[in-house]
């Protein structure tokens, strides 16, 4: 990997055990977003399959946010290979997330308590990982000037 183009950086920064750590801690947050997800959308499921009262916009948001932290995911994987363009993405990602969840759960009459709950709890595995992006590790790697 060379510093050609200005998308990727060196290997050896990648190697640094630091480095490695920190994107062990993004990955490991943006899975416990993605398995918080899921089970968001499997009491979805659960719930209209046992006749319970769900919208289309709780179905709608459950999915969406399911295939978000997929997509999230492979962006990470790409920041650990050293796309500098796949980190930017994952360290906005992480702070809009977040914000758009809790402020959309806010609406008045949108959705239950429990589902608000429940989204913002994942959204706080986001808020980890956007902690991990902006940490001393990652922006070394990847600063701002370059």
């Amino acid at each position: 990997m060379g510093q050609a183009t200005g998308t990727l950086v060196e290997e050896a920064q990648l190697s640094s055990p630091q480095v490695q750590e920190a994107f062990g801690r993004l990955r490991t947050s943006v899975v416990l977003y993605g398995v918080i997800s899921a089970i968001v959308l499997g009491t979805v499921a659960v719930l209209a399959f046992g006749g319970q009262s769900v919208t289309s916009f709780m179905w709608v948001r459950s999915a969406i946010l399911l295939a978000v932290s997929v997509l999230i995911h492979r962006m990470v994987v790409s920041a650990a290979q050293g796309s500098r363009r796949a980190y930017e993405r994952v360290r906005t990602l992480t702070v809009i997330l977040p914000i758009a969840i809790i402020g959309v759960d806010l609406i008045p009459g949108l959705c239950p308590s429990w589902f608000a709950v429940m989204q913002g709890v994942s959204a706080l595995a986001l808020v980890l990982a956007a902690t991990v992006t902006r940490g001393a590790q990652l922006r070394t790697v990847f600063p701002k000037s370059a």
